[in-house]
């Protein structure tokens, strides 16, 4: 019987420091730092600007594509026509 008493009044002890820590904190949010705000900011910036890179890829394949494919045409034109480039 001591020895769970004594749990019961060891338990409390730690209850009440518990909550004496939770009430000393500061209520609300607490503050973010401004550089996880910078560093948000960067990743989306970063993000939108490889976006921005893989469709400039993405032209520049296609841009090269339709030159190889135009210059295909004009050599079959010009093969049909007999003349020699």
């Amino acid at each position: 019987m001591v020895s769970y008493c004594f749990l019961v009044v060891t338990w409390r002890r730690q209850r009440d420091e518990g909550a004496q820590e939770a009430l000393a904190q500061a209520a609300g949010r607490q503050k973010t730092d401004p550089q996880d705000h910078k560093i948000a900011s960067l990743k989306r910036k970063v993000g939108r600007l490889e976006g921005e890179v893989n469709k400039s890829r993405r032209v520049i394949e296609i841009q090269g594509n339709l030159s190889a494919l135009l210059e295909t045409l004009a050599l079959d034109r010009t093969a049909e026509n007999g003349e020699l480039k």
